[in-house]
Order: C-alpha cells, then structure tokens, then sequence
C-alpha cells in the first residue's frame, strides 16, 4: 500500500542526513563493506597463522606495560608460553588496571591511550568499563564491523538506495554523553560517532542517516520509550525495507508498540505533529491509509505498514531462536532474518560472511582465542583448546586476548560450534556461561534452550517468549518453573504433554540434571502460561526504568522475586 521507492517525498519531509546523500556515498560504502569480508576470508586461509600474528602483535605492541612487563611479554613467542604467563581471568581480574586507565594513568594494559569506554550490554546496573583504542579499533574491530554487513549489503542492496530505508533500532546517539575521570565517553558502542572518534567516515550504519536517525524534538533524558515512540511515528511515512536490532526483544517490541501508540501515530500523521509539537506538513492522505488497515485488520502488523519489508538483522540464536520463525511472520511472508555478529562489547568472535541463519566464522585476525569446553568451570589454570582443535556439536566458554588490552578474557558467553567454513570453526551464541544449580543439575542456557527446542517440536507448539526460575515445590524440593507467552493458545492436554516432554528433554541434555531428578532431589518442572504480551509489557517496563533498550535482552533465567512477578503478574486495564 506504499508508494514506489522513487516516488518522490511527500511535501514537508525532512532532508536525508548529508552523509547518506552524498553522491557515491552508498557505492563506497558497498565496496567498503565486501573488501572486509574479503579480507576477513582470505585470514580464514590459514587461520594458525593468523593467530600467531595476532599474537605477535598485541605482544610488541603492549611489552612496555605494566601488564606487559608483569607478565614478561618481551620474553614469549608463542600460544603455550603466553598461556604459560597469563592466567584465565575475567573483568573483575582487570578491573585494577581498567578503573586506574579510566582515572588517567597510562601504558597500562595498553600502550594506546582509550579514546571512549564501552559499556558492558548486561541489564543490571553497575557497568563495565571497557577501554576502546584507536588500535584495537582499527585491527580488531573495525575489520569485522564492516564485513558483518556483507550479507545484508549483497542480498539486499536495496537497503542503500535511501536514507529512510533501514530502521535502524539500535542506533541512539546522545549529545552530553557521560564520561570517566579522564574525561573520554563512557558510552554503548551504539552511541558513538566512529567517523568523528576514529576517522572512520564510511563507518555510520545503513539507517544511520535516516530522518529519525536524530530525533528533531527534545525528549527527557533516560525516556527511551518516547524516543521508540518517535521513531516509529516517523518510519511509517517511509518506505522501509529492513529492521536493524542487533537485541532481538527490540525487534520483537515493535508489533507490540504499534498497536500500543497507534491512535496517536495516525493522530500525528495527520496533524503533522510529532510529540505534540509542530513537525512537517499534515498527511491526511497516509494517515486515512493506515486508518483502513487498522479497520481492516484489526491488529496491525509491522507487514502492513512496511510491505516491502525484506531482512532484519539482530540475533538470531539463544532464546531468539525460539520465538523468531514466528515473529518473522509479523514483518512479511519472506522476510530473511540475518544473524547479527557473535561479539561483546569487549570484542568480536564470530562474524556472518554469507547468509547462514544463525552461525559466522571466527574472527580470525581479531583477537587470540581459546575455548574451554562448557561443562567445565572456569579457572585461572583451566586447560584450553586453540580454534583448530575445536569440533563441531560441542558447546565452549570463550576467552580471548587482544591488542586493545584484554588478555586472556573469558567473556562470559558459551558458544557451539556449528560446523567449519572456509578453514575456520563457525560459531553462534549458545547462551550465557553461568549455570543454574538448585541440587546439582547445573543447567546452562544452551541446553535448557535446546531442550524448549525439541520439546515443542514434539508438539508443534510455539512460544513468544519464556523465562524460568527455580522455585519449591509442595513437598519442599525445588524445581523448575517455566513462564510461557504461548503464539497461540495451548489446551490443558497439550500444555501438560508438553511438560512431560521437557523433563525428558532437560534429562537428555544434561547427565547431572537426570541423575539429580532420578534422585528424587529435583522435582518434575511445572509451567505457567502467561497472555501472549506478557513479554513485551515486561521489556517495556524494564525500558521505563531507564535501560536502554539495547541492554535489555531475553533472560532465560530469572532469580529476583521482584522482576518474576512483574512479569508473571496478570495485565491491568
């Protein structure tokens, strides 16, 4: 029900951003783009080499650190006598040397100086700081930044022929950002300018340039939903044809918000308002058109605002890859979901270089890596395996070590490793690294994941969303309850077949959690089904708290009482 892409604008629209319209700007940015990959692939080649230069460099590089001369840096050359030196740590581990950076010493763990800090992604709270130098950025993290884009950029080139063509979700810049002692950002890496921090001025994001890219009416700081909000009302004047979220729960909220604020989005359409404020000229026209569909089609789904909607780009693994088959349906018959790169904000693992569903190859120029496999807990002196002594169906910690000054680091994620491609291991995220242990089960994401996986193939079911946390059954032994926003209604029998499936698909995934339920020590789980928003009005509530949206992620496992409720709560109004 759209124009055509080369309709002309409607009167009143905002200016595309400069740099989207700069003449050529799309070619370079394409070519940009594919030669990453290209890059990216030809270190595939001969992946233990690569890694052996890696580590020569970020050893030259940093020798004259106090981490480096702690360490005796000048003195290593290779893998076994770097793990030799440093042990396994985490953040904590850095934290000394990190927070003493952030203060203003230097040649620390770096002999860069930090030009911003990125924030950890994590919901709760205290934020780590992660130092982010012209040097990493450049061999680290610029080189798969732009090749993760390959796939959506070959496949769908439409996505460049105009500035309001991507919704891009995650991008949220912020005009006073907070700072460290030092006085450098301390920031989402979402929030930074990479052309004006690191000279990079291909580096803005298909969207970036879009009219909502910077909101033009004032909004309170920490209102992320007004800023939603705005967007939205904005995006349904253009014709989009991908959504940018990297958090799959962002992509998975916008059906949910546009019946939420639709009488006021087609309000504003019409009266030619956003926020209540004067914006541009009234649209009658389009706002009589999104009317009909409403009447039409009572729910109004992103498909039917966005027609020629093709790709969305954001996680596709975890607990996404439960509910995400179905979502797809909300945005078009066809639409492609590509997988979002496997990283952190400390650094990138995998990255997509074709449109595989869920899985990319190691970042094999980026960082040194190890693996640990997952059944195994972390310690300073854990044994680890190299990318080439990986094998594919098994689960791994992450850990690695680059020029940016992290050594050894286990992120804290568990991937699986797929299969191989173009001579390196691919990776998608499993899930986080912690486990659940109420009496010796010790359940981690991955194969509780999996486990929800089988057990509703077995009954062809499908769910919105699902959580579960530990609680006490009748006769004081604990168990698991699952909270479940089914797609559509499940019947009483289904629902309790369904739970008798997931304790024998639990079993099969876990030898400890069948030996403790064996045991008597572990009750049979219970499940508890919530309204089909359920999810949705619980991210938004986390949202309103003043979380920025792209921090508030799926949680499988949830253990505050207080945060369980709200969720399980039944809806108001």
């Amino acid at each position: 029900m759209r124009a055509p892409a080369d309709t002309p604008a409607p009167a009143g629209a905002l200016a595309p951003a400069s740099v989207w319209h700069t003449p050529g700007h799309p070619g370079r940015y394409r070519e940009r783009v594919l030669a990453a990959r290209e890059r990216l692939a030809g270190d595939h080649a001969d992946l233990c080499g690569a890694q052996q230069r890696v580590l020569a460099d970020l050893l030259e590089f940093n020798a004259g650190t106090e981490f480096g001369r702690q360490h005796g840096f000048g003195r290593i050359r290779t893998i076994d006598d770097f793990r030799k030196a440093v042990p396994v740590r985490d953040y904590a581990a850095h934290a000394p040397l990190i927070e003493r950076t952030a203060a203003g010493e230097r040649n620390l763990l770096s002999a860069d100086a930090p030009a911003v800090y990125f924030t950890s992604s994590g919901s709760t709270g205290a934020h780590k700081k992660i130092p982010v130098t012209p040097r990493f950025m450049s061999t680290t993290f610029m080189p798969f930044y732009f090749a993760a884009w390959a796939p959506l950029i070959e496949h769908f080139p439409e996505v460049l022929d105009r500035p309001d063509a991507v919704l891009n979700l995650k991008h949220d810049p912020l005009t006073t950002p907070p700072t460290t002692a030092d006085g450098h950002p301390h920031v989402g890496a979402s929030q930074v300018d990479f052309g004006a921090r690191f000279g990079e001025p291909l580096s803005a994001e298909p969207g970036t340039g879009a009219p909502w890219a910077t909101l033009p009416v004032p909004t309170e700081p920490g209102d992320h939903l007004e800023r939603a909000y705005l967007r939205l009302r904005l995006a349904v004047q253009s014709d989009v044809r991908c959504l940018i979220g990297i958090n799959p729960a962002m992509i998975a909220a916008v059906p949910y918000q546009l019946n939420l604020w639709w009488p006021r989005i087609v309000r504003e359409v019409r009266d030619g308002t956003l926020g209540g404020l004067p914006h541009r000229a009234p649209d009658p026209d389009r706002a009589a058109e999104l009317q009909r569909l409403a009447d039409y089609f009572g729910t109004v789904r992103p498909a039917h605002v966005w027609p020629r909607l093709r790709a969305l780009f954001c996680w596709t693994t975890g607990v996404a890859s439960l509910y995400l088959p179905a979502l797809r349906e909300e945005f078009g018959t066809g639409v492609t979901a590509l997988p979002a790169p496997v990283a952190a904000s400390e650094g990138p693992v995998g990255v997509a270089l074709d449109r595989h569903p869920a899985a990319g190859g190691l970042v094999a120029s980026a960082s040194v890596y190890e693996f640990v496999p997952a059944e195994r807990d972390l310690a300073p002196d854990s044994e680890t395996l190299l990318p080439h002594e990986l094998e594919a169906g098994r689960d791994y910690h992450v850990l690695f070590s680059h020029v940016g000054g992290l050594y050894r680091y286990a992120v804290g994620d568990v991937v699986r490793v797929v299969d191989r491609a173009g001579g390196v291991p691919r990776v998608e995220y499993a899930g986080r690294g912690g486990r659940s242990d109420a009496a010796g089960e010790r359940l981690r994401d991955a194969q509780v994941v999996r486990a929800l996986r089988t057990a509703l193939g077995r009954g062809g079911l499908a769910l919105r969303n699902v959580a579960c946390r530990v609680e006490t059954a009748g006769d004081g032994t604990p168990r698991y309850r699952f909270a479940i926003a089914p797609r559509t209604p499940w019947h009483a029998a289904e629902t309790g077949r369904f739970t008798a499936a997931l304790d024998l698909c639990l079993a099969a995934e876990s030898d400890e959690y069948a030996r403790v339920r064996a045991a008597g020590r572990l009750a049979a789980p219970a499940v508890s089904l919530l309204d089909a928003e359920a999810f949705t009005r619980d991210w938004h509530a986390a949202v309103a708290t003043g979380i920025r949206p792209t921090q508030v992620k799926d949680r499988l496992f949830r253990r505050d009482d207080d945060l369980w409720h709200r969720l399980t709560a039944p809806p108001t109004g």
